[in-house]
């Protein structure tokens, strides 16, 4: 009795186990389906996603190859490269955006300058002959000198001569100016007029020349004036010195008006042009600024500095600036460009292309290629590739780029097997044909071979 009531209870517990594992079974049965319908396309390095394998293997470093299936990669009406993040990680990485906007860029253009001369109010003295100062009437640098002012007298033969010459052709027109031959007078005046004329151009000045002219009587040395208004930086002769027409006397400055020289760099040479206001502080004048505008800008760069020059010009009528002084430069540019900006630090830089992250939808951010234009105030306009209300990645874009880089790999790895599945039905059907015949061949050679063996 208690022997039966064992084997009943055992039979029983063994038929309780065994639908628990057929219904077990039965309940697992997709998931083993998808697992084994889930095949990888091909394995790829972890260090190096261009390396790939059809087998699993292992790096130099033991590192098992990472398997890569259909269903990783994105649809195929999606751009190459786009990536798709969960929230989580977005906010985790600090994912920033911003919407790119329609709108006008101006700038301004920050150098250093340096004060200079006016060049076209710059004038070097030479004498006009040989000879020998006698009073130098102008003897210190930094004088200031009006126009006609006398600055030195000089002795000199050749002006001595050429005073004798004049007075000797008035004395012949004196006699002769009553002649009843009217070709001797004009002779005689003529004579008059060149002389007179000689004596300019060796720049005796107008006061001495109608003393020699009423007086005939001849002046050991003559005076040279200054020419301009202006301030002498340099004096090149003392008294008692014998000077030549090589000599520079004087070196004298019309100071009223300043030119001022800054270099900008060459990303900011589109913005400026000539006529463009500017503003100049000083240390030197402290709490000043001064009002100019560009008048040049020269035609070639710096070659050690890659820098462009551009030239300033500013009103000096209180002589507060002064050459060689070093200047805070601000140039207003004028030119303003209507385009579509965003931020500067959005755009990637790779050298070959520039590229931006736009977000397609929450999570979902698309590389795009993009021509650059002008840069201002931490904003660059773009030509080509966005357009007005796009919103595009700011931060962490270079984590988004390193992804995207390396789904476009594998897109491109994975073509090939796509190109070959939408393959012609014609075409497949054609290679099973040219297999099926190659096999039939294989089998009557293998089957020839062993008929020939048991022959044998």
């Amino acid at each position: 009795m208690n022997k039966r009531l064992i084997i009943t209870a055992f039979l029983t517990l063994i038929a309780g186990l065994g639908g628990y594992w057929l219904a077990h079974l039965q309940n697992n049965e997709p998931a083993v389906a998808s697992i084994a319908a889930k095949q990888p396309l091909f394995y790829r390095s972890p260090m190096n996603p261009t390396v790939t394998s059809p087998v699993p293997a292992k790096d130099a470093m033991g590192m098992d190859y990472v398997p890569v299936y259909a269903d990783d990669e994105t649809k195929t009406d999606e751009p190459a490269g786009t990536v798709k993040i969960d929230a989580v990680t977005v906010q985790n990485i600090g994912v920033r955006t911003a919407i790119a906007t329609q709108e006008t860029l101006s700038h301004i253009v920050r150098a250093v300058g340096r004060v200079a001369y006016d060049e076209e109010h710059l004038v070097r003295l030479h004498p006009k002959t040989e000879g020998w100062i006698e009073t130098l009437r102008v003897d210190k640098t930094g004088q200031w000198v009006k126009k006609n002012e006398i600055l030195l007298s000089i002795y000199s033969p050749q002006l001595v001569a050429s005073q004798q010459e004049y007075i000797l052709a008035l004395d012949n027109l004196k006699v002769l100016e009553k002649s009843p031959i009217e070709d001797i007078r004009r002779g005689a005046e003529e004579l008059v007029d060149s002389s007179r004329q000689r004596l300019k151009l060796l720049d005796v000045p107008a006061h001495q020349l109608h003393d020699l002219t009423h007086s005939h009587r001849i002046k050991k040395s003559l005076h040279i004036h200054t020419p301009a208004d202006g301030i002498v930086m340099n004096i090149g002769a003392r008294e008692g010195q014998y000077v030549t027409p090589a000599t520079e006397l004087y070196m004298i400055a019309d100071l009223s008006t300043v030119w001022v020289h800054a270099d900008i760099y060459e990303y900011e040479l589109p913005w400026v042009k000539a006529g463009d206001s500017v503003e100049m502080r000083l240390a030197g004048v402290p709490g000043r600024v001064f009002k100019g505008h560009l008048a040049f800008i020269y035609p070639y760069a710096e070659p050690k500095t890659r820098t462009i020059k551009v030239r300033l010009i500013f009103d000096n009528s209180e002589l507060l600036l002064k050459p060689d002084m070093f200047a805070e430069i601000t140039i207003h540019a004028d030119k303003q460009v209507d385009a579509v900006t965003i931020p500067s630090e959005a755009v990637i830089r790779s050298g070959t292309r520039n590229k931006v992250f736009v977000v397609r939808a929450p999570g979902k951010f698309e590389p795009r290629t993009v021509t650059l234009g002008l840069l201002s105030n931490g904003k660059i306009a773009i030509l080509e590739g966005i357009k007005a209300g796009e919103e595009v990645v700011t931060s962490a874009q270079f984590l988004i780029d390193s992804e995207s880089s390396l789904r476009e790999v594998t897109a491109k790895m994975i073509e090939p097997d796509k190109s070959a599945d939408a393959m012609n039905p014609n075409q497949l059907s054609g290679e099973k044909n040219l297999n099926s015949t190659v096999d039939n061949v294989d089998q009557k050679t293998d089957s020839n071979q062993l008929g020939g063996h048991q022959h044998d």
